[in-house]
C-alpha cells in the first residue's frame, strides 16, 4: 500500500512539474518565414560583416561549379584532342582555382563564426535584461530550469542556425542553380529528365518536414523538462535529503529522462530514414541520367556527343550532391527555428507593468509611506489584503505582526513594488508608487529577509552589492556600526573569504549579518526587515539590537518580526489577521487594550520571547 502511495505521489509531482510546459506547447506557433526573417534581421547590427560573408558565400558557390566545369572542358578539349600543352595549362588553372576556393572557404567560415557569436551574445544579453525586467509574479509562476534552458540549449541551436544553416544552404542552392543552367546548356532534353524527377524529392521533403518539425519540437520541450527538474533538484537537495525523497525524485527524473530519450530517438530515427532516402533518390536519378544520356549518344542523328554527356554528368553530380547536405541542414534549421521560436516568445512577453512614460525620478526621499484603502491578491478573485490603510512618517519604525498568512509579507511586497495593488494606492512622499521610476525607488530602499540570497564571490563583494564604489574601509565602518566586525573577520580570509554558492561556506547567522551589512552600506531611506533576525542566535541578536537603533534612526523602517525585543521598539505596531489590520498602536497601547495583540503577547514566555506564528 505504501509503495502505491509513493508511485502515485511521483506521478502527481511529475504532472505538476510539466503542466506549465504543456500549456506553453498549446500556444506554440507553426514555423513560418516571418520567424526566419526575424532571425536574419538579428544580424542587422553587423551589416558590413554580413555583406562580406554573403560575398564569400556567393564566391564559394560559383567556384565549385567552375572547378567541375573546368574538368569537363579539359576532358572535352585538350584530352580529346591529345593537346599536352592544353592539358598542363588546364591542370595549372584547376590548381589555382582550387587554392582560391580554399581561401574563400577559410574566410567564409571565419566570418560566419564571428557573426554567429555576435548574434548569440546579443540575444543572450537581451534575454538577460528582459528577464530582469519581469515582475516578481513571473518568477513565481515560471521554473528557473526553463529559463536556463532558453539561455543555454536554445541559444546554442540558434548559434548553429546563424553560423551554418543559412550560409551553407545558400552555397548549395546557388551551386544547384548554376549546375542546372549548365545542364540546360549541355542538353535540354536530359535536363527535362532531371526536372521530372524533382517532384519525387519534393514529396519526400514534404513528408519528412511534418514528421521532423513535430518530433524536434517535442524533443526540445522534453529536454526543457529535464533541465528544469535537474536545476530544482540540485537547489533543493537539502529538502530532498531531509524528507528522504531521494528514491522518489530519482524515479521521477528517470521518467523524464526516458521521455526525452524516447523523443530524441524518434528524431534520430526520422533523420536516419530521411537522409538515406534522399541519397538513394540522388543515386537513382544519376542512374536514370546515365541510361538516358547513353541512349542519346547512341541514337543516330543525335546532336549530343560523349563530351556533352560527360559535362552533363559532372554537373548532374554537382546538382544532386547538395540534396543530402540540404537535407541535413534542413533538419538543423528546424532545430534552430524551434529554439528561436522559444527565445522570441520569451522576448515578446511583455511585463505586466513597468515604468510609465512620464515616470517620476525620485530625489533623495524622506521616506513618507502611506497605504490608502489598499486591496491585493496574487490571483484574481483571491484577495490576501483588504482595504489596508496606514501611514508611516519619515524615520518611524512600523512593526507588522500576525500569524502566518495574515498578509505581512504581502504588504512588504507592495512597498518594494514587487507587486501592484489591486485597489487603492500606495504613496511614497505623496507620489503614487506606480508612477515612480523603478530604479530610483529601489536604489533608496533596502531589504533584509529571513532567507537571503548571496552571490558567488567574496564577503566584500556581497556587502558592496548595492554600492559597488564602496571601498574596504567603508565596509569595515558598516561592520563596526553593526558591532559584528569581529564575527566576519574571524573568517579564514576576512573580507576576501569566498562565500561559496548561495553562501554555503557561511553559517546562517553569518549570512544574515552579511545581508544586514549589505543593506546598511547602501544607506537606504526606507528599510525593510522581513523576519531578518530569525536566523540569528540570541547572543548575536543582542549585539545587533544594540546597534540597530542607530542604524534605523532617520530611516523609515518596516519590520516583520516575531521577537518581542524587536517589536517593542516600534513606533507603530500593525496587527494583521485575514488580510486586514485588526489593531494598531504602540506595544504598550496594544497590551493595555487587551485585544488580539495582547493574546499573542501572552504566549511570548512559552515560545522564548517570540510571537507565535500560528494559533
Amino acid at each position: 500500500m505504501r509503495g502505491c502511495e509513493k508511485t502515485s505521489a511521483v506521478g502527481v509531482l511529475k504532472r505538476a512539474l510539466t503542466r506549465q510546459i504543456d500549456r506553453e506547447d498549446e500556444r506554440q506557433r507553426p514555423l513560418d518565414l516571418g520567424l526566419i526573417r526575424r532571425l536574419f534581421a538579428s544580424t542587422d547590427p553587423w551589416r558590413r560583416q554580413r555583406f562580406w560573408l554573403l560575398l564569400a558565400v556567393l564566391a564559394r558557390a560559383v567556384q565549385l561549379p567552375a572547378l567541375t566545369g573546368l574538368v569537363a572542358a579539359v576532358i572535352r578539349g585538350p584530352i580529346a584532342a591529345g593537346d599536352a600543352g592544353g592539358i598542363a595549362l588546364g591542370a595549372l588553372a584547376f590548381a589555382a582555382l582550387a587554392v582560391s576556393t580554399q581561401i574563400v572557404l577559410h574566410f567564409r567560415q571565419k566570418l560566419a563564426l564571428e557573426l554567429g557569436e555576435a548574434v548569440v551574445c546579443d540575444l543572450r544579453c537581451r534575454l538577460f535584461r528582459h528577464i530582469q525586467s519581469m515582475p516578481m509574479r513571473w518568477f513565481h509562476t515560471n521554473r528557473i530550469g526553463r529559463v536556463v534552458s532558453r539561455m543555454t540549449s536554445d541559444l546554442e541551436d540558434v548559434r548553429a542556425g546563424v553560423q551554418d544553416v543559412f550560409f551553407v544552404s545558400l552555397v548549395q542552392l546557388v551551386q544547384m542553380l548554376i549546375a542546372a543552367a549548365a545542364m540546360l546548356w549541355y542538353d535540354s532534353v536530359l535536363f527535362l529528365t532531371v526536372l521530372m524527377l524533382a517532384p519525387v524529392i519534393w514529396l519526400i521533403n514534404r513528408h519528412f518536414h511534418r514528421l521532423l518539425s513535430t518530433a524536434l519540437r517535442d524533443m526540445r520541450e522534453s529536454f526543457s523538462r529535464v533541465t528544469a527538474t535537474l536545476v530544482e533538484s540540485v537547489v533543493g537537495t537539502r529538502v530532498t535529503q531531509s524528507f528522504g525523497r531521494e528514491a522518489e525524485n530519482s524515479r521521477m527524473f528517470a521518467e523524464l529522462a526516458a521521455d526525452h530519450c524516447e523523443w530524441n530517438t524518434r528524431v534520430l530515427r526520422t533523420q536516419g530514414t530521411f537522409l538515406p532516402l534522399l541519397e538513394l533518390n540522388s543515386q537513382v536519378c544519376m542512374a536514370i541520367l546515365l541510361l538516358a544520356g547513353g541512349y542519346r549518344v547512341l541514337t543516330p542523328g543525335s546532336a549530343t556527343d560523349i563530351g556533352d554527356v560527360v559535362g552533363f554528368f559532372f554537373m548532374a553530380s554537382l546538382f544532386f550532391a547538395p540534396i543530402s547536405i540540404l537535407g541535413s541542414q534542413y533538419n538543423q534549421a528546424l532545430t534552430a527555428l524551434a529554439g528561436a521560436e522559444r527565445l522570441y516568445r520569451l522576448l515578446d512577453l511583455q511585463p505586466e507593468w513597468g515604468d510609465v512614460p512620464d515616470a517620476v525620478v525620485l530625489q533623495p526621499i524622506r521616506g513618507h509611506v502611506q497605504f490608502c484603502e489598499v486591496s491585493f491578491g496574487y490571483e484574481p478573485g483571491t484577495p490576501v489584503l483588504q482595504r489596508i490603510s496606514f501611514e508611516a512618517r519619515p524615520g518611524q519604525m512600523v512593526a507588522l505582526v500576525g500569524q502566518t498568512g495574515s498578509g505581512k509579507s504581502s504588504i512588504i511586497n507592495l512597498i518594494a513594488r514587487f507587486y501592484r495593488a489591486t485597489e487603492g494606492v500606495v504613496l511614497v512622499d505623496g507620489t503614487d508608487i506606480c508612477r515612480l521610476q523603478d530604479q530610483s525607488l529601489h536604489r533608496q530602499l533596502g531589504m533584509v529577509q529571513q532567507q537571503n540570497f548571496l552571490f558567488s564571490g567574496t564577503v566584500a563583494d556581497n556587502i558592496r552589492f548595492g554600492c559597488p564604489e564602496a571601498d574596504d574601509e567603508r565596509i569595515r565602518d558598516v561592520l563596526r556600526r553593526l558591532d559584528c566586525e569581529d564575527l566576519l573577520e574571524s573568517l579564514p580570509e576576512g573580507l576576501q573569504t569566498s562565500v561559496g554558492e548561495g553562501g554555503s561556506s557561511l553559517s546562517a547567522g553569518q549570512k544574515q549579518l552579511l545581508c544586514f551589512a549589505r543593506a546598511m552600506l547602501a544607506d537606504p531611506a526606507i528599510l525593510i526587515l522581513d523576519e531578518a533576525t530569525n536566523s540569528i542566535d540570541s547572543g548575536t541578536e543582542a549585539r545587533l539590537q544594540r546597534s540597530l537603533e542607530s542604524l534605523i534612526c532617520g530611516r523609515t523602517s518596516f519590520v516583520v518580526a516575531h521577537r518581542l525585543s524587536t517589536i517593542r521598539r516600534a513606533d507603530q505596531v500593525l496587527v494583521l489577521d485575514g488580510g486586514r489590520i485588526v489593531e494598531r498602536g504602540t506595544h504598550s497601547e496594544l497590551l493595555a487594550a487587551g485585544g488580539v495583540y495582547s493574546g499573542l503577547h501572552a504566549g511570548f514566555a512559552g515560545v522564548g520571547g517570540t510571537v507565535p506564528r500560528a494559533a
